[in-house]
């Protein structure tokens, strides 16, 4: 049987063959991200296409040829609609079980006192109510009509910019629910590594789950590894026990990358009556969410698999935001002041700050944005050179001859290309970065050694105090939300989704839509040219 981190990287290349579901025409023909499958291009190539899309025909490498969009087919406009409701209609309970009884929904927030612990009295209700969300609700995935491919961050379908509605469904409490809560073992498990906000969400789902009447709640400890390891035991949770862990960082289950088989997971929620898990993690995490979702279906057993998205990089696809961002953008704030006073303060002082993003660069964009005390921001999305004329040096020598001082902040992802790989990978099946920081670090003292310039260079990386931070107020009321939805959804019946903000409202995707590959900075999107702006940092390629 695969193991849990073989099913999670196959069941990200095996979505890979499906139509891409963020944009038909974002990456297809051509590519200038290095380092994410798309092939290099020359720099003169790169300056021609900067700022535009290119369209030609809709044949993407990851689309096969059955998948791919006939424009000259009248109907192609209903066609994509269809396919796109196809493929973001969320798996639920009756899938599988076709005679599946409902149930009237022991939340409603009217009928304050306590469920009965043996509902004697049948499942209280109240019809006057209307919190509850219809399963035909839904949500606009896109919001913006672009009228020509050219402008700024457009995202098309076709060549001509068509308006095309695409709806997905939008979370919250359902008037009938698919479990018995007195019948309901609810897991709880934290993958992957540190994020602010994890104690947040795991206290909402606690909280919700017993509002509902679950009494049975535990916590997986260490991730995916709880399920297996014979000295790890089961937590059990109660408003009482998280009733103020939001009030610190971490995570009250721990956390650990890969763990055992999705086979050995799922026959231990055998063993253990789980049939309901709620998994917080990020594309990896949630692949195997999704992996272990197909297996309990696969057995015929009634659990839903609800994923709750975990990643500080904010590098999930279709949504707005995820929790832990806003956090570390603001906390990302002090290690760039510190950065700016120690360069401002020494005679040509360069300040190099290394932030969070493997793949996508929101955390070093937006921190920029918002300090507006960085003159170069680096991020993976965007090549760019340290030497040369148009290289990154020549331009701290100009800030250096105009300012006195320079700030740079660099995403931990950008600029791999100018390090040597080491091929080793973590216990997720990530690659190891090289330190891009460091990097930059040395060649800017090596650089302006031999231009026989003074300058004092400063590194400060302030990875691991921004991951073990507790989450701020904003993204307090997003884990607050995020962790109600989940239950909200399990008890609705539904599996293998995920909970999401979309255009400001909360919705569920089902998770191979979100999993295929890392959301990433449109460098031709306002907020890079936003950004662009506030640093009048020119192009480095």
């Amino acid at each position: 049987m695969e193991t849990l981190s073989h099913a999670i990287t196959s069941s990200v290349s095996a979505k890979l063959s499906l139509p891409r579901n963020d944009n038909v025409y974002r990456r297809c023909s051509v590519g200038y991200h290095h380092g994410h499958g798309f092939s290099y291009l020359n720099l003169d190539t790169l300056r021609s296409i900067r700022g535009r899309r290119i369209f030609s025909e809709v044949q993407c490498s990851q689309q096969s040829s059955n998948n791919s969009i006939d424009f000259s087919d009248p109907d192609w406009k209903s066609k994509f609609q269809q396919d796109f409701e196809r493929r973001f209609n969320i798996p639920h309970i009756t899938d599988i079980f076709p005679d599946a009884q409902s149930f009237p929904s022991t939340f409603c927030l009217r009928m304050r006192t306590p469920v009965n612990e043996d509902f004697a009295e049948g499942y209280p209700s109240d019809e006057e109510w209307h919190g509850y969300i219809n399963n035909n609700d839904r949500v606009l995935l896109k919001v913006i009509n672009y009228s020509s491919h050219k402008s700024a961050g457009a995202e098309c379908i076709d060549p001509n910019c068509t308006w095309v509605e695409q709806w997905v469904h939008r979370a919250g409490p359902r008037e009938k629910i698919y479990f018995k809560p007195e019948e309901v073992k609810a897991a709880i498990v934290t993958c992957g590594g540190l994020c602010p906000g994890l104690n947040d969400v795991i206290r909402q789902i606690v909280i919700t789950l017993e509002i509902y009447g679950v009494k049975n709640i535990v916590g997986i400890p260490f991730g995916y590894r709880g399920f297996s390891d014979k000295g790890l035991d089961e937590m059990p949770l109660s408003r009482k026990v998280v009733q103020n862990i939001h009030l610190s960082g971490g995570s009250l289950l721990g956390v650990s990358r890969g763990g055992p088989s999705v086979s050995d997971i799922v026959t231990s929620m055998e063993e253990r009556g789980i049939n309901m898990l709620f998994v917080l993690g990020g594309n990896g995490t949630h692949a195997g969410a999704n992996a272990i979702h197909n297996e309990c279906r696969k057995r015929k057993m009634k659990v839903a698999v609800v994923g709750v998205p975990k990643t500080i990089d904010n590098d999930i696809l279709l949504m707005d935001k995820t929790f832990g961002f806003d956090t570390a953008v603001e906390e990302a704030q002090r290690a760039i002041n510190s950065a700016y006073i120690e360069a401002h303060s020494a005679y040509h002082g360069i300040g190099v700050v290394k932030l969070m993003g493997r793949s996508s660069g929101f955390i070093a964009m937006q921190s920029s944005l918002a300090s507006g005390q960085v003159d170069i921001c680096l991020i993976p999305e965007v090549p760019f050179r340290l030497h040369g004329p148009h290289g990154v040096l020549r331009h701290l020598n100009y800030l250096i001859e105009t300012k006195g001082s320079a700030v740079v902040c660099v995403a931990e992802g950008a600029g791999q290309n100018l390090i040597e790989k080491t091929n080793a990978t973590d216990a997720s099946g990530n690659i190891v970065l090289g330190d891009i920081g460091v990097h930059i670090q040395q060649e800017t003292k090596k650089y302006f050694k031999e231009l026989g310039i003074p300058a004092d260079v400063k590194y400060i990386d302030p990875t691991y105090m921004i991951r073990a931070c507790r989450a701020n107020a904003s993204d307090g009321i997003l884990c607050t939300v995020l962790g109600q939805n989940a239950v909200h959804g399990a008890f609705a019946g539904y599996g293998g989704i995920t909970v999401g903000i979309c255009n400001t409202h909360y919705v569920y995707f089902p998770i191979p839509e979100v999993i295929s590959h890392p959301r990433e900075v449109d460098p031709n999107s306002r907020m890079w040219h936003r950004c662009l702006t506030s640093t009048g940092q020119p192009d480095f390629i």
